[in-house]
């Protein structure tokens, strides 16, 4: 799958993960769904999954420094947290890849700072979205792509 194609899918799969999930028009096919379809909705609802295990003690700091920066530091300190997070993770959790840390991170991050937040979530999500296609493109690729990524390697 090329990078352009995984990046769009991320806007859509991080839009849906932070905004309403109803923007989608979700259309029921005809017959048999195919469970190797992109649907982003359903994509969002494994990431949710992925990001509700986190230690609030552990977070909270990482979403202050966030929330300090200046409007044009936002991508930079969201960045620094979800290095920073994954860090103290790996440390715990080495046996789990990193690009996985990476991304459960930034979903934990994100959805952390809209609960908390909520008048930063489109920042947080332009910033979500810059750091997963910096960051995770080509790992995401390397997977198959989102549907391959939110079936296989979640936990």
């Amino acid at each position: 799958m090329a990078a352009a194609e995984i990046q769009k899918q991320t806007y859509d799969v991080i839009h849906c993960l932070l905004q309403n999930e109803l923007y989608f028009d979700v259309v029921e096919p005809d017959g048999a769904e195919d469970e190797n379809s992109f649907d982003p909705v359903k994509i969002a609802s494994k990431l949710r999954e992925l990001g509700d295990d986190y230690d609030e003690r552990v977070i909270q700091p990482l979403m202050k420094n966030v929330q300090k920066a200046a409007a044009d530091q936002v991508v930079t300190a969201f960045s620094d947290s979800v290095d920073s997070l994954c860090k103290m993770w790996v440390v715990e959790r080495a046996e789990v890849a990193s690009e996985k840390q990476l991304l459960k991170a930034a979903i934990t991050l994100g959805l952390f700072m809209k609960k908390n937040c909520p008048d930063m979530t489109s920042v947080v999500e332009s910033a979500m979205m810059g750091f997963v296609n910096n960051r995770l493109t080509y790992w995401i690729a390397e997977q198959g792509g989102w549907v391959s990524v939110s079936k296989n390697s979640m936990y």
